[in-house]
């Protein structure tokens, strides 16, 4: 597939909440064959492992080496929602509870987790390839990737999207607030002062607001050829 070395080539997608960079990543990986990270998990997994194990929420540097040294997976579905395993476990559901996303609001202020997760972000670049789906991943934690791309659209899109997921799951959901939390989201995003949200100045930007996940897939197959890094 490939001729660079036994590592393997790094795919990059980055963006805003909503803009399909989970589903197309899966798409990728699932295609290609590739290794899978799903960057955006790694802060709840690290808490949930904390819970487990019965690691001191107060240690920060104790929750650093569990972050570092993360058993996890995430393998591509059908369902457009990566299953996680996290030592031997599926926990796709556990990592999602309100418990979790509280404990995960805490470990992620924590320096000693960012650099273990850091670390443990570049462990996935691996033979034949890794898909990495977040919002740092072409600007910090893979910066020589061979391909980055940054997918978008527009709030307004994102928040129907969001309000169709919600709504084929049974569950309540107002367009107005959804777009509200997207905006809100976007502009902590893009103003954080540790890496923010932006494209890396060598990637391919997509906004894919008038089009299909098909289209956007194709539009980063065919970038991966001219890289050489797939063929077809």
């Amino acid at each position: 597939m490939n001729d660079l070395g036994s590592i393997g080539p790094v795919i990059t997608i980055d963006g805003p909440g909503g803009s399909g960079k989970g589903t197309i990543a899966q798409m990728l990986a699932s295609t290609l064959g590739w290794n899978l990270l799903d960057s955006g998990a790694l802060y709840r997994l690290t808490a949930l492992a904390a819970r487990n194990h019965g690691v001191d929420m107060e240690n920060p540097q104790a929750l650093g080496v569990l972050a570092q040294h993360l058993d996890v997976q995430f393998l591509a579905q059908d369902s457009g929602t990566a299953q996680v395993v996290l030592e031997g476990e599926d926990v796709t559901n556990d990592i999602r509870t309100e418990e979790i996303g509280l404990m995960a609001s805490r470990v992620a202020t924590l320096p000693a987790v960012r650099d273990g997760l850091f670390q443990r972000q570049q462990s996935f670049k691996d033979y034949p390839g890794l898909v990495a789906d977040g919002r740092d991943m072409g600007t910090v934690v893979f910066p020589e990737a061979e391909l980055k791309v940054y997918l978008t659209a527009s709030a307004e899109e994102r928040a129907q999207r969001r309000y169709k997921q919600l709504q084929a799951k049974g569950m309540n959901a107002k367009l107005p607030e959804l777009l509200d939390a997207i905006e809100a989201r976007d502009w902590q995003d893009m103003n954080r002062a540790i890496a923010p949200l932006r494209p890396a100045d060598d990637a391919l930007e997509i906004d894919s607001t008038a089009m299909s996940i098909d289209d956007v897939f194709n539009t980063i197959m065919n970038a991966a050829e001219k890289r050489h890094l797939v063929k077809r």
